[in-house]
């Protein structure tokens, strides 16, 4: 077992120190994210805007960089224009010290072909790993929103000498049937993995729940070729790491969980503790929003012993005026709320609200513009979107379904550059 000091060694990250293991972290962000559409009509799944300031890959960024993980490359391929200028443009570490967050769109170095899964994308980038030479290899999902902190997740798996160990979150078992379910023994070796199981196992210290993977693991270098190699060689893999890497390493017995409830975040509340949400549909999207905008929120922004990380742009504070008013609603700096009500909503950068509008349990990205008169609700507006004076969004349900996309919950969604008349 390592001692506090060793571990703060092992965290200088891209310092490689003398008996000390070394770790490169791979950041998964080649998604399409189809059922976020339209948010991801013009942009990839990590790029979409979130919480006011952020984009969805800040949270995943902030995790490895505050745990002093800081060689690290995001792995792209889908519309990552925007996505690889956010990282080129905030996620600026030390050079001079070896650091590094560099995005990898797919380079099509086994052929003229481009990923095909989750583990092709690594496999067709093993050249990074070849170039940095690391005992230690952490790959992580881009758009799931959470706190964590993965050096915890990396003393165990050294510790307990795992080939691969994966996060492990507790779900109810009535609720993990729609996520990769993993089954393990006391010592917290993992006995197999399933994909969205009809009977989901449940964990040994709890007949009623089911740890449920986070597509957050960490591999032994060794384990992680050995498994690529292996899967690249058969013609009938789907080569996805969930899907196809991790039952391998299951199968050989090197796999163990990390249990999610034994991560402490500086920071956390009682209430925020433990969160975890993946974004992957409209509905999420729009209900993890909901959970920052309470007086005691579900997920605190405002924990800066464990900050969220990103860029903010060079526009004014936000302002009031005429009296206008937000009562529980989050504002992005630059927006002006002008004589108009918002209530429980998210409202980013760049946004003005005019004269008697009124905005209710709404997400607005950056630069949306709300007309004098005009009523949103329960809705999520892309960046740049226009609600024209007196128009209504959200409130006529029949009508909404014939000009705008509408969630399976009812969320009714502009696309980048919309228009609502």
């Amino acid at each position: 077992m390592r001692t506090a000091d060793n571990r703060s060694a092992i965290r200088l990250g891209s310092l490689i120190v003398k008996g000390q293991p070394h770790v490169l972290g791979i950041v998964l962000a080649g998604g399409e994210g189809k059922r976020l559409w339209p948010l991801t009509a013009d942009r990839a799944k990590p790029a979409v805007p979130f919480g006011g300031n952020y984009r969805l890959i800040d949270f995943v960024l902030s995790n490895l960089v505050n745990a002093g993980l800081t060689q690290l490359c995001v792995l792209t391929q889908y519309k990552s224009h925007s996505l690889d200028r956010h990282i080129s443009t905030t996620w600026r570490l030390s050079g001079v010290l070896g650091q590094y967050i560099t995005p990898v769109p797919a380079q099509q170095r086994l052929g003229p072909r481009w990923y095909t899964g989750s583990a092709d994308a690594i496999f067709q980038s093993l050249n990074l790993v070849h170039d940095e030479r690391p005992d230690h290899i952490v790959v992580f999902g881009a758009d799931h929103v959470y706190r964590m902190d993965p050096g915890h997740m990396l003393d165990q798996h050294i510790d307990c000498g795992a080939g691969v160990t994966v996060a492990g979150i507790r779900v109810p078992r009535t609720e993990a049937k729609a996520f990769g379910c993993i089954d393990s023994d006391p010592q917290g070796r993992i006995t197999r993995f399933l994909e969205k199981p009809a009977e989901p196992p449940h964990v040994p210290d709890d007949p009623e729940v089911t740890f449920a993977s986070m597509g957050n693991y960490m591999f032994t270098t060794e384990a992680l070729l050995d498994a690529l190699r292996t899967d690249a060689a058969d013609r009938d893999s789907d080569h996805d790491m969930g899907g196809n890497i991790i039952p391998m390493l299951v199968d050989a017995g090197v796999a163990h969980v990390y249990d999610f409830d034994d991560n402490i975040v500086p920071g956390a509340t009682e209430r925020d503790r433990g969160y975890w949400r993946d974004v992957g549909t409209l509905d999420a999207y729009y209900e993890a929003h909901m959970d920052l905008v309470s007086v005691h929120p579900v997920f605190n922004l405002y924990n800066q012993a464990w900050p969220i990380r990103t860029a903010t742009p060079p526009l004014p504070p936000a302002k009031f005026v005429n009296g206008g008013t937000a009562q529980e609603s989050i504002v992005g700096p630059g927006s002006i709320i002008s004589g108009a009500e918002v209530w429980s909503s998210v409202i980013s950068s760049d946004v003005v609200v005019e004269t008697g509008a009124r905005v209710e349990g709404s997400v607005l990205l950056p630069g949306v513009r709300v007309g004098k008169g005009a009523v949103v609700r329960r809705a999520i507006l892309d960046k740049n979107a226009v609600v024209a004076e007196d128009a209504e969004v959200g409130v006529d349900g029949e009508r909404d379904r014939e000009r705008y996309t509408v969630s399976p919950g009812g969320v009714v969604v502009l696309g980048k550059g919309g228009r609502a008349d």
